[in-house]
């Protein structure tokens, strides 16, 4: 096994497998339910993608951070905010610390099983609301990691210089049906079209060119 790559069922990360298949990794896919109010909508189609492309998969309950963390984006927490990411009020969602526990957790796996990279889905568009998304803390994370590793694990950030709009534009190309990823938030039956989830989605998948399969309540 090369990679490890955390597979949220989002857009970002399902480019990210087939991407990362495409090139000849052989892939293991890591996801976590955290307590998310959309992690019951994103989960499943994590497992049916690696299904699909015959990739083993594993889900790891964080039970702990819907109990112990607070943020609107947990079941735990208030409504999710609508209205673009720049909105003050999208700081709600920040989980703390989400990705450097799933990161933490990724590379033990990935230690474990002979894996010499993880791959996440982190790029150019992520919004600086989120500390553990900012390219300071990639570079943090990643050096830790190599050294709680005596090297053996790095992180891997394939589209690093990418927003999320090339991301769409790649995964047309590589064969990505966007009705089998997750984006929005607020977890409902369809994608609400106004929280800032949806919003970025709608850009990343050219909606008002007419491109996005998605269908949204607004």
């Amino acid at each position: 096994m090369d990679s490890v790559l955390i597979l949220s069922g989002g857009m970002d990360s399902t480019v990210a497998l087939y991407q990362a298949l495409a090139t000849g990794k052989q892939v293991a896919a890591l996801s976590f339910d955290y307590g998310a109010k959309h992690n019951h909508r994103e989960l499943p189609m994590a497992r049916a993608t690696c299904l699909l492309l015959n990739v083993e998969h594993q889900i790891v309950s964080l039970d702990f951070m819907n109990r112990l963390f607070h943020s609107d984006l947990l079941q735990s927490g208030g409504d999710v905010p609508d209205g673009p990411y720049n909105h003050a009020d999208m700081r709600k969602t920040v989980v703390p610390f989400r990705n450097g526990i799933m990161l933490s957790i990724a590379a033990g796996y990935a230690e474990s099983i002979g894996a010499e990279e993880l791959l996440i889905g982190s790029h150019s568009g992520d919004h600086a609301i989120y500390p553990d998304c900012r390219p300071s803390f990639n570079k943090a994370m990643d050096q830790a990691i190599r050294e709680g590793t005596d090297n053996k694990v790095a992180i891997r950030f394939p589209f690093v210089d990418m927003d999320k709009r090339d991301i769409g534009d790649l995964g047309r190309k590589l064969g990505v049906d966007f009705t089998g990823t997750w984006t929005c938030y607020k977890g409902g039956d369809i994608h609400c079209g106004t929280c800032g989830a949806c919003d970025e989605r709608k850009y990343a998948l050219r909606y008002e060119e007419g491109y996005d399969p998605t269908s949204y309540l607004a």
